[in-house]
């Protein structure tokens, strides 16, 4: 793969630092220009192209490619231009497929939620069993940095990723399949469609479907033809699997259904039984995900990754017996929390407090489903757990399970995350 005319890389995140490692490894000389739509374009060997000269910049044909970072919309009117002048769009992802895909076992993992948790342990098992195995994507590295060190990858894809993805995986999985993303993707419709395209193409490689993935009717078309899912698990297997679940770090239903899509995938990789086994019992929760803490006699759960109620779901469900009060909102993508209001009760919730913008609606839904709640409006996350504190008689564990991104007062679920935990031991510890 070699480049004649400059590149432009949209987007300044991990993926683009990655995106220019490898082209100055490549073609040192090389021209590269960086642009962003907001915050700073700090890569490295690069010239900044600002967002008001881009479309002048297409048309001039400065550069011969755009390298698109995911977290900008492929929808955007700027990449009509850039086609419409012949200028392709690729992604990380995408450079990676062309430079290294041939003699290697690509494993794809998609889906609503669950997805790094099941790309996890798919590598873990794939590990354990003796397998010469990676993971990289939204977990682990960004697909460039893995390069070629090894024989089998196991990416973990949001629909950013699979919306435009150009080479084939030899075993896919959608874990579940539930609106998210509206934002970056238009429309549900679209959202959906894209989410499928990793699996919905021809090629007839195998495709594993988690337990909400297979009463989809969208999933089901996207499959195409039922031969090509991948074998359940025997009883013997599922005996092995639950048992080691039961003694793992795994915690609720939601993820026994993740280890056991994992396992699937794993076994048809060439895993083996006790590989997998071993894999769920090496597993530590990913960060940000039901990540515990105790701070003064009480148990302070961070779930800031949650960024759709059926997420929070999930959370909830997996401390039942517990009395909780419950952080949930933040940045806008047209979620319904009236399903998830109408559970809070049954889940053990006492106390909710709702922060900007959706948490609005939850507040609203909430009031309506569970009056007995208390609902606690605030502006902030500190502003929250202020109001939480003079109520903490009436909760044994607090969870923050957003059911939302964080854009809209954080950088990301990251920050978000650790503010809540410095949060809590400042305030209750």
């Amino acid at each position: 793969m070699r480049f004649e005319e400059p590149i432009l890389l949209y987007g300044a995140g991990r993926e683009a630092l990655s995106t220019r490692a490898f082209l100055k490894a490549r073609q040192p000389d090389l021209k590269v220009f960086v642009t962003v739509d907001s915050g700073e374009a700090d890569i490295p060997d690069t010239e900044v192209i600002p967002p008001p000269e881009l479309t002048a910049a297409i048309k001039a044909h400065r550069f011969g490619h755009i390298v698109k970072s995911p977290g900008v919309s492929r929808y955007k009117d700027v990449f009509d231009i850039a086609r419409d002048a012949g200028i392709p769009v690729t992604s990380n992802l995408n450079l990676w497929g062309a430079a290294y895909r041939v003699n290697r076992t690509v494993i794809a993992i998609t889906g609503t939620k669950g997805k790094s948790t099941t790309a996890t342990l798919v590598h873990l098992m794939l590990t354990q069993s003796g397998i010469d195995a990676g993971l990289a994507g939204n977990v682990g590295l960004a697909p460039l940095d893995i390069a070629d060190r090894h024989k089998v990858v196991v990416f973990e894809l949001s629909s950013y990723q699979t919306a435009d993805m150009s080479f084939l995986p030899d075993i896919a999985a959608v874990t579940n399949l539930y609106p998210e993303h509206v934002d970056w993707h238009g429309s549900l419709e679209r959202y959906y469609r894209d989410k499928l395209h990793l699996i919905d193409r021809e090629g007839g490689f195998p495709v594993a479907l988690g337990a909400a993935a297979k009463g989809n009717a969208l999933v089901a078309m996207a499959v195409r033809d039922h031969r090509r899912l991948i074998r359940e698990l025997t009883p013997e297997e599922t005996v092995a699997i639950d048992r080691a679940v039961a003694g793992s770090r795994l915690k609720g239903a939601h993820n026994l259904d993740n280890a056991q899509l994992a396992a699937r995938i794993a076994l048809a990789a060439g895993a083996t039984l006790e590989g997998v086994v071993r894999g769920i019992a090496v597993f530590k929760p990913l960060p940000h995900r039901l990540e515990e803490h105790k701070f003064g006699g009480k148990l302070f759960v961070n779930d800031s990754i949650s960024t759709t109620p059926e997420a929070t779901k999930a959370a909830l469900a997996a401390y039942k017996g517990y009395r909780l009060a419950l952080i949930g909102g933040g940045h806008e993508r047209q979620q319904d929390y009236g399903e998830l209001a109408g559970l809070l009760e049954g889940y053990g919730v006492t106390t909710v407090a709702c922060l900007p913008v959706t948490g609005m609606r939850l507040a609203a839904a909430t009031r309506i489903a569970a009056p007995d709640i208390n609902v606690l409006p605030a502006l902030d996350l500190e502003a929250a757990m202020q109001a939480l504190y003079q109520h903490r008689n009436d909760f044994d564990a607090l969870i923050l399970s957003p059911g939302a991104p964080s854009y809209n007062q954080f950088k990301n679920f990251e920050a978000r995350g650790l503010r809540f935990v410095e949060l809590a031991q400042a305030i209750f510890g």
